[in-house]
């Protein structure tokens, strides 16, 4: 079974990571978060890694010269030879120009653009309703995952409940208007190579997964 290489996309969520975490196994490649390798970077004190860091050290964002630079290194990595899901990059048009081209010289094609595309409703309805357990961080929701005995957690007991302050309906919206307004764009760039797929990520997970399988292929 050869390796792969896709960008995937998605929606905050809408359940991308967990996909992308099973095509990590499925397939042995590994996912490319570009938080990650930029943490990565500086924390080792890399050429790359130093620039970054003087750029956010005087709050600016990193350019995507440098991002490029980083996921050049990174797919270079033993570990990406076989194949890497790339997870947050690019955004905007000009960073998957670049991108294209870095790929273009390795040699490197893709082997998809996936986006696990969810209605906005649904995703303020799967975010707002979440909660977890204040003492063993066991997550519940308003409607899919009540605890069995109301205000008691069901794993250890506890009964003080926290919501994350990012999941309140305002701050969902606009997490959800950053990315589309983000990646509406990226969909008729990656369309136009043939390379863009979509999925329907408003159903059962082990669904999604087989469709994402059945587009990537063995």
């Amino acid at each position: 079974m050869g390796g792969k290489r896709l960008i995937l996309m998605g929606p905050p969520g809408g359940g991308k990571g967990t996909q992308a975490k099973r095509l990590q196994d499925r397939y042995g490649i590994v996912q490319l978060s570009t938080g990650d390798m930029l943490r990565a970077a500086v924390k080792a004190g890399t050429p790359l890694g130093k620039q970054a860091k003087a750029v956010m050290d005087a709050g600016k964002l990193v350019s995507d010269d440098i991002m490029v630079g980083l996921i050049a290194e990174r797919i270079a990595a033993p570990d990406a030879v076989r194949g890497f899901i790339l997870d947050g990059f690019p955004r905007p048009v000009p960073q998957a120009q670049a991108l294209d081209k870095l790929l273009k010289d390795k040699g490197i094609t893709l082997d998809g653009v996936i986006e696990v595309a969810v209605p906005d409703a649904k995703l303020i309805e799967r975010i707002t309703g979440r909660f977890t357990c204040a003492k063993c961080g066991e997550g519940y929701h308003d409607k899919f995952k009540q605890p069995k005995k109301a205000g008691v957690c069901d794993m250890c007991g506890g009964t003080e409940f926290i919501r994350r302050a990012d999941d309140k309906a305002e701050t969902v919206v606009a997490r959800l208007k950053a990315y589309h307004d983000q990646t509406a764009p990226l969909l008729p760039h990656y369309k136009a190579q043939g390379l863009l797929r979509e999925i329907d990520g408003d159903r059962e997970m082990d669904v999604v997964t087989s469709d994402l399988e059945s587009v990537l292929g063995t």
